[in-house]
């Protein structure tokens, strides 16, 4: 978008979800128009599960730059697109907590219609899904303009997980009592379609055809040491990928809680899928499409989620047993920053966050 690539004149776009083209989208349409930071930084936040607060980092100096405050036992974290503030899930107060980015305060909490979970938010920043941790299922559905929480939409199954698709096409929601993946259609907030695995859905991620939309669904499962692979389009799994053991590591298998790999991700260039395992302290890596090992990288005791820097350059991933967020250069495979943050650190995401 924004013209031909070669000519020198105008604002070029990756995407229609680029914040910057979503605000003169609004315009064109005559929508209400949020102010935009003019100055914005890319900032990695490492909920601390046993804590009351979440750890921010700048990757640029792998240096603690803030900390978010007053939202005890945090457990999902996401951005808004436009970098003016961050959503958390609060499992002790049953809220969606509104943090200003630039002065990581809580402005606001959204009540819930139960404990949460995992958080996401769409390409366009308009709705955030919020995983609810209670039977029979939900996910809760906040309108960000209104700020409020404007559908609790039945699912199959109390939710651990919930995902945004890379198209913003659909949320897709995991459930670890019923071994369920719902997928909600994001246009109507209806659900489109689930599949039952074989033990119940912990962390997912994806790949995306030339077009943008979703390929596959990458999921770990409980009591599984690896992860799943689910063609998209089929609505079936298609391969399974376990990860051996890593010659001379001591197999850890205390404190799983039913998760031996804890942490997925596909790398923003779409060529490496990352997995966590918290029997050998280790990070698979894989390349895609074709899956084949290309790696391992020690990350410490109990590694959790991982995200990356939007250049794809480093990884970070949080060591719950060490209370350590593991910074990985993700070209050479090696660890280059070892980052004390808060206790039991979990879930992590990068974010976009206002300066001024």
């Amino acid at each position: 978008m924004g013209g031909d690539p070669f000519h020198g004149g105008g604002k070029h776009f990756h995407s229609q979800f680029d914040p910057e083209w979503r605000i003169m989208a609004d315009w064109v349409a005559g929508a209400k128009v949020r102010r935009t930071p003019s100055s914005v930084a890319v900032r990695i936040i490492q909920t601390n599960a046993a804590g009351d607060d979440s750890t921010v980092i700048d990757p640029e100096s792998n240096k603690v730059v803030g900390t978010i405050s007053d939202i005890a036992i945090p457990h999902g974290v996401v951005g808004a697109p436009d970098g003016s503030q961050i959503y958390i899930t609060n499992e002790s107060m049953h809220s969606l907590d509104i943090v200003d980015a630039r002065t990581l305060r809580v402005k606001r909490r959204i009540p819930l219609s139960g404990r949460p979970n995992n958080v996401a938010v769409t390409g366009d920043g308009s709705k955030v899904y919020v995983a609810i941790m209670e039977m029979p299922g939900s996910v809760d559905i906040i309108d960000v303009a209104s700020m409020t929480n404007v559908k609790t939409l039945p699912v199959n199954g109390a939710i651990h997980n919930v995902y945004v698709t890379p198209d913003s096409r659909y949320a897709v929601a995991g459930s670890i009592q019923t071994r369920t993946i719902n997928v909600i259609d994001t246009r109507t907030d209806e659900l489109a379609w689930e599949l039952e695995m074989s033990s119940g859905i912990r962390p997912m991620t994806f790949d995306t055809k030339a077009d943008g939309s979703t390929r596959s669904i990458f999921v770990q499962l409980s009591g599984f040491h690896g992860f799943a692979v689910v063609d998209f389009d089929k609505r079936e799994e298609v391969a399974r990928i376990e990860h051996p053991a890593v010659p001379g590591e001591e197999a850890h298998l205390d404190g799983l809680q039913g998760a031996p790999a804890h942490g997925l991700a596909v790398s923003p260039d779409g060529k490496m899928l990352w997995s966590t395992s918290k029997v050998y302290s280790h990070v698979y890596i894989h390349s895609l499409p074709d899956l084949q090992e290309i790696g391992r990288v020690f990350v410490g005791q109990h590694p959790e989620w991982i995200t990356f820097t939007p250049d794809g350059k480093r990884a970070y991933i949080g060591a719950a047993g060490d209370n350590v967020t593991y910074a990985v250069d993700a070209i050479k495979m090696e660890t280059i920053a070892k980052i004390p943050v808060g206790q039991v650190p979990k879930r992590i995401a990068m974010v976009r966050m206002a300066l001024d």
